[in-house]
């Protein structure tokens, strides 16, 4: 009975980790309720009346989201200088309240330096928004002087609660920040092998279905991996762990990955692209009869489930149970002799199982640490040899691979984004004044946050309808729940309670749900403060809808950013990224000195989730431009499939120093050269449309390999590794120049 109740709760806990990397979402909003609920407490204590309820719980929540930093230290001095800046804000919105142009246009440029305070950091970012925040919160509790002494004591109370929350009550480190995006890692992987065999199991008409579920795992997955190394620096005591860690979350990522791919190839008798797992909307490969067999599937489908047994539990459970039995028999499949007889592409499959295996048998000797291996097979064996040397060749490097990342310190953003959202702030202030002379900031507030986190004027845009329709919906809840609460003041405060963790908890899901669930707990604050009404809550869409008028306008008048301008900026870097990657890659399968392949390829993976960012505009369900939103998708798709490729180059590269089975091919960088030069000419075409740039396509990647020279037969051993991916992504890459009007010159074979 216990043993079942312990299998249930960590089933609970693993669909929890997954769906949240890191619990972060979960810490965030636990975080922020748990400061308010003990503000509120003290505040109760000290028998303040509602107007200092209500500014405590807003101090108590601008001085716990704030904060960004990652280290305790640094957490610490930021809220300590947090405090003063909001008792001076909050000093001049009392002592400015009763000279409206004066106020106003300390607002402004209180919001200029707000936001000009990003290019300084976390730092300058968080005293920024506590200033403005609390700015903010002196005109809605209509601060005076007098009430000053009163609010001066809230605020002290609400950073003090605040403090006592992060660091004691739900501290949180770097390394178990990590150490809980680990555990995300494992469990997304664990469910990407599900829905990999429920594709497997999958009929004609469920098909399509399965391969969705497949396709948007996979992308989870990825996203816990660009988790896990933007957490790596602080997380891990040394450079050598984190780039162990770093390695075999890449290994297991690629070998996953790839198994689907092999998966899709077995269900049909075409190949399957890459495409096929990247492309929304795009299905499974027919080309007649299916080629495998039932008892195939059933072999399949129970070392699939084996493979996500063994990513579940730790390593030290292997030993003398069946669990070893499991792991020496997939990672047996690495050997040609022990592959089922089956058609070509089920022993694929197998292979792949293989492959994965070992991927994850490295992922677990690095999480869980090495344990008794006298339960292992020779295959076992020669695996565990193979991930120690692979150890080793990156421990001893570390003092060769200088950080050629230490330019990139941190966001740098530009004077645009401060004189943008001065301006469209200040348009707010004439509109709002002309609605409403009492709550005028709501269109204030709603110009500044359509701008938060934007970088063009369709993401503005984008913003802003979800703000607004959020907004709507919430206005909606508020009136039935400020009827129901009536003057019950503290069942109002629960509610607000569970609508701030809900909105934190879902703010980087869905903007409009955070939206919906800010103006539903606004409309509590005000049956608080007794200025509920229906016009209030009416006026509180028409403010907001103002608000983002206002910040389109501005960004679209003044110093404007438009999408198609930054998605074409994010694209060229990208592709500038992957000529890197390729081409450092290549070199190195060539024989030339290693370089940080997996940073170069992290580096990529970032850049074209900027890029999938900056294109959501140009992709909405909104947008009229049908044509062109499929264009968006198949180009970001096409770069998915690329960044794909040039990763597993990456990965097998980086194998190269700790397999003496293995050497360099020296034909690998002619065949390559390629690729890369194509790469380079779309990424002037995009840059400059005048540029004279054309790609070339003709023989396969095979054909272009010369005869070897060498006597050292074993460079055909990485040649034949990685020769599929080149060739997958030579084809992917000239796909991409049509699209995006590059002209293609065809050679003779």
């Amino acid at each position: 009975m216990r043993t079942a109740e312990r299998s249930v709760r960590a089933e609970l806990w693993g669909r929890l980790a997954a769906s949240d990397p890191g619990l972060l979402r979960l810490t965030a909003g636990l975080r922020t309720v748990t400061a308010i609920a003990l503000t509120l407490l003290a505040l109760a204590l000290l028998r303040a009346d509602v107007t200092h309820l209500v500014a405590g719980a807003m101090g108590a929540m601008a001085g716990t989201f704030a904060i960004r930093e990652k280290q305790r230290g640094k957490q610490a001095v930021t809220l300590a200088l947090g405090l003063p800046v909001a008792l001076a804000s909050v000093s001049l919105g009392a002592l400015l309240d009763a000279d409206v142009v004066i106020g106003d246009v300390f607002f402004v440029a209180l919001i200029f330096c707000a936001v000009y305070g990003r290019r300084f950091g976390d730092r300058g970012t968080a005293l920024g928004l506590i200033g403005f925040q609390t700015y903010f919160l002196s005109l809605f509790v209509r601060a005076t002087v007098p009430l000053l002494p009163g609010l001066y004591g809230a605020l002290v109370i609400a950073f003090a609660c605040s403090a006592v929350t992060r660091f004691v009550l739900l501290a949180q480190t770097p390394a178990g920040v990590l150490d809980r995006l680990r555990r995300a890692f494992r469990a997304r992987l664990a469910q990407l092998i599900t829905a990999q065999i429920e594709l497997l199991d999958a009929g004609e008409q469920d098909a399509d279905k399965s391969l969705e579920l497949v396709r948007v795992r996979t992308a989870r997955l990825h996203e816990s991996a660009l988790m896990i190394q933007g957490q790596l620096t602080e997380g891990t005591p040394d450079e050598a762990a984190a780039r162990l860690l770093q390695r075999r979350t890449a290994d297991a990522e690629i070998a996953a990955e790839r198994l689907g791919l092999m998966l899709l190839t077995a269900r049909g008798s075409e190949s399957a692209d890459t495409l096929t797992l990247h492309l929304p909307g795009a299905s499974l490969p027919s080309g007649g009869e299916q080629p495998m067999r039932d008892a195939d599937r059933a072999a399949l489908r129970r070392d699939l489930q084996a493979l996500r047994l063994l990513v579940l539990r730790p390593v030290h459970a292997d030993r003398g149970t069946a669990l070893s039995q499991v792991r020496n028999r997939l990672l047996g499949y690495r050997d040609e002799e022990n592959l089922p007889q089956a058609p070509p592409a089920v022993r694929d499959v197998f292979r792949g199982l293989g492959e994965a295996g070992r991927a994850v048998l490295g992922l677990r000797l690095a999480l869980d640490g090495p344990v008794d291996d006298s339960d292992d097979t020779p295959a076992t064996t020669r695996s565990r040899e193979e991930l120690d040397a692979e150890d080793a060749a990156i421990g001893s490097g570390e003092e060769e691979r200088a950080a050629d990342e230490k330019a990139a310190t941190g966001p740098r953003p530009s004077t645009r984004a401060a004189v943008q959202v001065a301006v469209g702030s200040s348009l707010a202030i004439v509109g709002g004044e002309l609605l409403s002379p009492q709550r005028w900031y709501w269109a204030v507030l709603t110009c500044w946050i359509v701008f938060i986190n934007t970088a063009s004027t369709g993401e503005i845009l984008v913003k802003g309808y979800r703000r607004l329709l959020g907004t709507v919906l919430g206005v909606v809840a508020g009136i039935g729940l400020a009827g129901l609460v009536g003057h019950h003041t503290w069942t109002a405060f629960a509610l607000v309670l569970v609508f701030i963790f809900a909105m934190f908890y879902t703010a980087p899901l869905s903007y409009t749900l955070m939206s919906f669930f800010v103006t539903a707990m606004l409309g509590l604050l005000y049956t608080l403060l007794n200025s509920y009404s229906l016009a209030v809550l009416v006026l509180r869409v028409e403010e907001t809808a103002l608000g983002a008028a206002c910040g389109i306008i501005a960004a679209a008048v003044v110093l404007p950013v438009r999408t198609d301008r930054r998605t074409n900026e994010l694209l060229v870097t990208v592709l500038d990224q992957l000529a890197d990657v390729t081409r450092s890659a290549v070199d190195q399968l060539s024989g030339a000195p290693p370089v940080d392949l997996l940073d170069k390829a992290r580096r990529l993976d970032q850049s074209l989730a900027d890029l999938g960012a900056s294109t959501q505009p140009l992709t909405h369900p909104i947008t009229p431009l049908r044509t062109r939103r499929d264009t968006v998708r198949y180009v970001v798709a096409l770069l998915e499939s690329c960044a794909y490729h040039a990763r597993s180059l990456a990965a097998t590269a980086e194998l190269l120093p700790s397999k003496p089975s293995m050497a360099a091919d020296p034909r690998l960088r002619g065949a390559g050269s390629r690729i890369v030069r194509n790469i380079e000419a779309i990424a002037a075409s995009v840059a400059d449309r005048h540029a004279e740039a054309g790609v070339e396509a003709g023989p396969s990647i095979a054909s272009l390999l010369q005869s070897g020279t060498s006597a050292d037969a074993r460079y055909g051993q990485v040649t034949d590794r990685v020769l599929r991916h080149l060739q997958r992504l030579d084809e992917t890459v000239v796909g991409l120049a049509r699209p995006l009007g590059v002209p293609i010159t065809r050679r003779g074979n």
